[in-house]
C-alpha cells in the first residue's frame, strides 16, 4: 500500500477520491529550515519543491515499506518564492499583488522506497489571476476566512477560488498540489494499481 507522506487534507482527498487505498503520515521535516538554507544558496522555486517533496519521502520511508510520495508546492511570482499567508492580512496583499498577473506552481512529487528516490516529477502549470476589484477580495477573503490560508496562493482553485482566474494553463491536480494522473501512472508500472 502507497504512503502517503504529508499530513495535507486537499491531497488525502485526491488520492482517496480517485480510489488509491493509501496511508498518510506526517514526515516531520521541518520545511521552513529547508526553504530558508535553499533560498541562502540562490535556490528556484523548482528546485526548493523538489528538494522538500524528496525529503519528505525518503524520510518516512526510511521507517516505512513499499512506496512512499512527498509532494510539495511552492508558488513562484516575480523571481521570488512565497509560501503559505499566514493572516488574513497577508492573504490580502497577495492576492492584491498577484491580481491581474500570471504565477506559476513548482508542484513536486517524489516517490521513494527503502529510504532512497526512484521517481520525480515536477509541474508548473501558470495561472493568471483576473482584475478583480479590492471590495470583491475582501467579500471572498470575509466569506472564506481563514480556509484561504491553507493554500499557498491564499486560493483554493477546487472551490469558490476558481473565481479569481482569468485563465490557467496547466494540470488541476497539480494546481491542488498532487500530479495525479502521472502519480497513477507509476503506480500502475509498479503494480500498486489495476491496469
Amino acid at each position: 500500500m502507497l504512503t502517503l507522506a504529508s499530513t495535507s487534507a486537499i491531497r488525502r482527498q485526491i488520492l482517496t477520491q480517485a480510489g488509491i487505498r493509501f496511508e498518510a503520515v506526517g514526515a516531520g521535516v521541518d520545511e521552513d529550515a529547508v526553504k530558508i538554507a535553499m533560498r541562502a544558496e540562490g535556490a528556484s522555486p523548482r528546485q526548493q519543491a523538489d528538494k522538500l517533496a524528496e525529503l519528505k519521502a525518503c524520510k518516512v520511508s526510511e521507517r516505512r515499506s513499499g512506496l512512499v510520495l512527498g509532494c510539495d508546492q511552492i508558488l513562484a511570482f516575480n523571481g521570488q518564492s512565497f509560501d503559505k499567508a499566514e493572516n488574513l492580512d497577508e492573504a490580502f496583499n497577495r492576492l492584491s499583488q498577484l491580481r491581474g498577473k500570471t504565477h506559476t506552481l513548482e508542484c513536486a512529487a517524489v516517490i521513494a522506497r527503502d529510504g532512497q528516490p526512484i521517481w520525480r516529477l515536477v509541474t508548473s502549470p501558470r495561472l493568471t489571476m483576473r482584475n478583480f476589484s479590492d471590495e470583491f477580495l475582501r467579500t471572498y477573503l470575509d466569506a472564506y476566512g481563514t480556509d484561504a490560508l491553507a493554500s499557498v496562493g491564499c486560493y483554493q482553485f477546487e472551490g469558490p477560488g476558481a473565481q479569481l482566474f482569468d485563465t490557467v494553463d496547466g494540470d488541476f491536480f497539480s494546481i491542488l498540489g498532487l500530479p495525479l494522473l502521472e502519480i497513477m501512472a507509476f503506480l500502475r508500472l509498479h503494480g500498486e494499481l489495476a491496469t
